[in-house]
C-alpha cells in the first residue's frame, strides 16, 4: 500500500507541476487556457474560480495531464478572443509556453535538493572499505581505512568529498565521462593525503549498477567486521556464531573490515559446491577463541557463492551533512544541472550503442523505488522525486515530436526558415513520434519486469 500512494503521489506532484508551468506562463502571454488537468479518464473533482475561464479537472488515471488552451487549430475561436488564442501568439511566446512544463520540474528538482541540503542528510563518511581482488582501486594501492578528502577529474582542480554518497556520483560522473580521477586520501579526518589515480577511463561503461563499482572497487563504505543477526539453521548458526562477535582473523590472515569479510565468505565454496572450511578467530565480550565455519553454497547470477546466513558488518560511521540558505541553493541547483547532464549523456550513450537500453526504467520501477524511498523518510522521498522531476523535464525537453522538445524544434524551424511546419509534415512527424516513444516505453517496462523479476 505505501509503495502504491508513494507511487500516485509522486507522479501526481510532478504531473500537476509540470502542466502549471505551462498554464502560469500561458496566462503571463495572454492565453485563455480552457482546462488544467491532472491525469486522464473520468474526472473525479472538477472546479473553476469564479471569474477564471479556466476548469480545473483532477482525473482517475494519473499518468499524465495537459493544458488545453484557446486555440483555432482546435475549433472555432470567436473573432473577438482571437487575440487569446495560443496559436496568434508571437513565436517566442508560444516557446516559452511550450518549454515552461520542463522547466518548472527542473526548477522544482532544484528547490528539493536545496530543501534536503537545508535541512541536512545523514550520510556515510568518505573512508573506504577493502577495495574488490583485482579492481583499479586495489592496484591504485587503496587500503582498507583510507578517508577520501578529495577528489579531482582528469586535470581539473581538486574539489572536497563531502560522504561517501557524494565519492559514489563523482564516481559515476567520471566514469561515464571516460575520465580518470584522483582521490586524496588519508588515514583519518584532517590526517596527511596521498594521491591515488583510478585510471576509470578503461572501463567499459555500458550500464551503471553494483558490477560497475566493483570493477572500480569501492562498493560499500568501511565498516567493522562484526557478525550482525544471525539466521537459525545457517552456517553461522550451526558453527556457533552470535551477534557481535567481532572477526579479528579467517585462516590466520588478519580481517580489516565488513568488506573483506564478505568477500573470504563468498569464496567459502570449491568449484563443485563444497564448503570449504574457515577458522575464524573472534572476539566475544573480552575473549579471544577460535570457531569451524563453513559456508553453505548459493548459486548468485550463474556463480557459486558462500553464505553463512548472517549480517556481516557493522554500520558504517556517519556524518550529517548540512548547507546554509545560500549554499544549499547553489548545490541544489548544481545538483540538478549534474543529473540533467548524466541523463542526456546517458541516452546519447544508449542511442550510439555504447550504453545499453538496460539503463531505461519505466513505471514498474520508479513505483518500486517509490515505495523504498518512503519507507526509508521523507528525505529519501525528496531526492527520490528531485532525481524523477529531472528526468521527466529532460525526457520532455527531447527532440520528439509529440514530446516539448518536439514542439520547440518546430518553432526553431519557424525561426530559421520564417514559416512554421507544415500540417501534412507535422502529421507525419507526430506519428513517427509516437511509434518512437512506444518503442521506448515498451523497452523500459521490458526491462522493469526483468528486474522485478530477479
Amino acid at each position: 500500500m505505501l509503495t502504491l500512494i508513494a507511487f500516485v503521489v509522486a507522479l501526481g506532484v510532478l504531473i500537476a507541476i509540470h502542466e502549471y508551468g505551462h498554464y502560469r506562463v500561458a496566462v503571463a502571454c495572454g492565453v485563455k487556457v480552457l482546462r488544467f488537468s491532472v491525469g486522464f479518464g473520468k474526472p473525479l473533482l472538477r472546479w473553476q474560480r469564479k471569474g477564471s475561464p479556466t476548469e480545473f479537472v483532477l482525473c482517475a488515471l494519473p499518468l499524465g495531464g495537459y493544458v488545453r488552451m484557446l486555440d483555432e487549430r482546435e475549433g472555432p475561436v470567436d473573432a473577438a478572443e482571437r487575440h487569446l488564442a495560443f496559436n496568434t501568439q508571437p513565436l517566442r511566446s508560444r516557446a516559452a509556453i511550450v518549454a515552461a512544463g520542463p522547466a518548472a520540474n527542473l526548477l522544482l528538482a532544484a528547490v528539493l535538493y536545496a530543501v534536503v541540503n537545508w535541512s541536512g542528510v545523514e550520510e556515510p563518511k568518505p573512508i573506504l572499505g577493502s577495495p574488490v581482488a583485482g579492481s583499479l582501486a586495489e592496484q591504485a594501492g587503496i587500503v582498507s581505512g583510507d578517508w577520501v578528502a578529495s577528489a579531482s577529474v582528469g586535470n581539473s582542480e581538486a574539489v572536497d568529498v563531502g560522504s561517501f554518497g557524494d565519492l559514489r556520483w563523482r564516481l559515476t560522473q567520471a566514469a561515464l565521462s571516460g575520465d580518470d580521477m584522483t582521490l586524496w586520501v588519508g588515514k583519518g579526518e584532517g590526517a596527511a593525503t596521498r594521491p591515488v589515480l583510478l585510471p576509470l577511463g578503461r572501463l567499459d561503461v555500458r550500464e551503471v549498477d553494483a558490477k560497475l563499482f566493483e570493477r572500480m572497487g569501492i562498493t560499500a563504505p568501511w565498516s567493522a567486521p562484526v557478525v550482525g543477526g544471525v539466521m537459525e539453521g545457517g552456517a553461522a548458526a550451526e558453527a556457533g556464531l552470535l551477534p557481535g562477535d567481532k572477526v579479528r582473523a579467517v585462516n590466520g590472515a588478519p580481517v580489516a573490515d565488513g568488506q573483506q569479510l564478505r568477500s573470504l565468505i563468498r569464496t567459502g565454496v570449491n568449484p563443485d559446491g563444497q564448503p570449504v572450511v574457515q577458522a575464524w578467530q573472534l572476539e566475544r565480550a573480552g575473549q579471544i577463541f577460535t570457531l569451524q565455519v563453513s559456508p553453505a553454497a548459493e548459486m548468485v547470477d550463474g556463480i557459486l557463492v558462500g553464505r553463512i546466513g548472517a549480517y556481516i558488518g557493522a554500520a558504517p560511521e556517519f556524518m550529517i551533512v548540512k548547507y546554509g540558505p545560500v549554499d544549499g541553493l547553489v548545490q541544489g541547483v548544481v545538483r540538478t544541472w549534474e543529473v540533467s547532464w548524466l541523463t542526456l549523456k546517458m541516452m546519447g550513450r544508449m542511442l550510439i550503442g555504447e550504453a545499453s537500453v538496460k539503463n531505461l526504467s519505466g513505471p514498474l520501477t520508479i513505483a518500486d523505488y517509490a515505495g523504498k524511498s518512503a519507507s526509508l523518510g521523507l528525505t529519501s522521498y525528496l531526492l527520490f522525486l528531485a532525481l524523477i522531476s529531472v528526468s521527466l523535464g529532460v525526457l520532455n525537453l527531447l527532440p520528439l515530436p509529440v514530446l516539448d522538445g518536439g514542439h520547440l524544434m518546430y518553432y526553431l524551424w519557424e525561426g530559421v526558415t520564417g514559416r512554421s511546419v507544415s500540417d501534412a509534415w507535422m502529421e507525419r512527424l507526430q506519428r513517427g513520434g509516437v511509434v518512437v516513444l512506444m518503442a521506448l516505453m515498451s523497452v523500459a517496462l521490458f526491462n522493469d519486469v526483468v528486474r522485478l523479476a530477479g
